[in-house]
């Protein structure tokens, strides 16, 4: 029987072997990652950079090829107008055109391949300048244009860059780092920068034949864009279908570049604009309403896109509609505010107005008048403090109650009109006896006025029995108004 110390080394053995497993595996693992890692970093250094046709293969292709062929054959012998009454996608020209568009996109990827190329070669040499000079044809042709010269005031770069750029690219260059290049790496970068070009004028070419078809394709976006800027906005987008789809905002915002103003003042430059800033509508717009003729030149050429599209109007009615209305609301703009016209005053009212009068308008504003006491206790006194129910400004404060006189809150009560007429009455009424016949009865009267007054109390009781002062129960009265029936 084994004993309890044998079963302990039993369980280290066999932990110990898997250990041995867990290493072998692991050390085979990381073999399979290293043959990986270095078949990524073979793959990565066979495109890196050294070689340029493994960057830049489209010019190669058949593709471009055929359809550089088509256009250049499409451009010399012009517009076939036969073709124009069938179904637009079943038209030949324009499936070219839409590969045209396909092809510039193709075109713009490449360029930008081409100039991380050309950037990361002539960065031993000027590395400022990919700082400076952003756009990928216009770093090519300063590239080209400087090569290994380090004297860059010998170096012309008129026409190519704005002249406040060349003036900090002159500057940068007299203070940079860089060295000049081996003439292997120059000859490179050179061969690279003309690549870029041709590719560039090949995109032209494309663009040239797409405008002079953009009125077939798309007649109601080149009427208010014109021809030009419907094709760069075509090709752009990938063709009419992709601008169709695309929201107003995107639009305008194709062909912006990023500009580099290089210290210089933001006041004039015109940001978050692209192809639209090239029609005609725009450039005739003020400065100051440039902007808003964006947007609204964007959001009508999205409409104008859709309904080409859909071939909706290839007459170009609804794009020359669209035009009109945007060149209103232009001119609507520049209009100046409207001249403050006097206000003339109102016609008098000279009838009369419906107001309740009366007696008993009178008793009712009467018993719902405001109070004396209320008054006093809605005003105050300047410089003295007010009572209030809880003290010390808390609760309902007494206004000018309790500060005059004795300082209780405490108000005469005037006599109101109405109890005014009701003494009146009471003292014009006779106090005397009420005219019964047993020996209780006095001819003295305790009035008001008087005090005591001596009344014949007979005398009036045979006045209200003989109906002289009755209009009711007089003998001789008779009704004034009788109606006839």
């Amino acid at each position: 029987m084994a004993t309890l110390a044998d079963s302990f080394l039993a369980d280290l053995d066999e932990l110990s072997d898997n250990e041995a497993d867990l290493i072998e595996e692991d050390e085979v693992g990381a073999g399979n990652m290293e043959e990986d890692v270095d078949g990524d970093m073979a793959d990565i250094e066979t495109l890196n950079y050294d070689d340029l046709d493994s960057v830049s293969k489209l010019q190669k292709t058949q593709r471009y090829v055929d359809i550089m062929q088509k256009v250049e054959d499409a451009l010399q012998n012009g517009s076939d107008m036969t073709n124009h009454g069938m179904v637009l996608e079943d038209d030949p020209e324009y499936q070219l055109i839409v590969d045209c568009n396909a092809l510039s996109v193709d075109i713009e990827n490449e360029i930008v391949i081409i100039h991380n190329f050309i950037r990361d070669k002539y960065r031993l040499k000027f590395p400022e300048l990919e700082s400076l000079v952003h756009h990928p044809i216009d770093y090519a042709r300063v590239v080209k244009k400087i090569a290994n010269e380090m004297d860059l005031t010998l170096v012309d770069l008129e026409g190519l860059l704005p002249s406040a750029i060349i003036m900090v690219v002159s500057v940068t260059a007299s203070t940079t780092s860089g060295k000049p290049l081996p003439e292997e790496i120059l000859s490179k970068t050179i061969d690279a920068c003309d690549r870029a070009l041709a590719l560039d004028a090949a995109k032209k070419k494309v663009l040239d034949f797409v405008e002079s078809r953009m009125g077939y394709i798309a007649p109601n976006l080149s009427a208010i864009v014109g021809s030009a800027v419907a094709a760069k906005l075509m090709g752009t987008a990938g063709g009419l279908v992709s601008l169709a789809k695309m929201p107003a905002c995107n639009v305008q915002l194709l062909g912006a570049k990023k500009k580099n103003l290089a210290g210089f003042s933001t006041a004039t430059s015109q940001f978050r604009v692209g192809y639209i800033e090239q029609t005609e509508i725009f450039q005739t717009t003020p400065p100051s309403l440039r902007m808003r003729a964006c947007r609204i030149l964007a959001s009508k050429s999205t409409l104008a896109a859709r309904v080409d599209s859909t071939r909706g109007d290839p007459s170009g009615k609804t794009g020359r509609g669209l035009r009109e209305e945007i060149c209103k609301k232009i001119e609507k703009w520049q209009e100046p505010p409207p001249a403050k016209q006097p206000k003339p005053l109102p016609v008098p009212d000279s009838e009369p107005k419906k107001k309740r009068g009366g007696r008993r308008l009178r008793k009712m504003k009467e018993r719902y008048a405001i109070t004396d006491m209320r008054k006093l206790a809605n005003r105050m006194q300047f410089g003295v403090p007010e009572e209030s129910s809880l003290g010390d400004g808390l609760g309902e404060g007494y206004g000018m109650l309790g500060q005059a006189g004795s300082g209780k809150l405490r108000v005469s009560v005037g006599q109101s009109k109405l109890a005014a007429k009701a003494a009146k009455r009471f003292k014009e009424k006779n106090y005397g006896s009420s005219g019964a016949s047993s020996g209780l009865t006095s001819s003295l009267a305790f009035t008001p006025v008087q005090g005591i007054e001596l009344s014949n109390p007979q005398a009036h009781a045979h006045q209200l029995g003989s109906g002289i002062q009755s209009t009711y129960f007089s003998e001789t009265g008779t009704f004034s108004k009788i109606k006839r029936t």
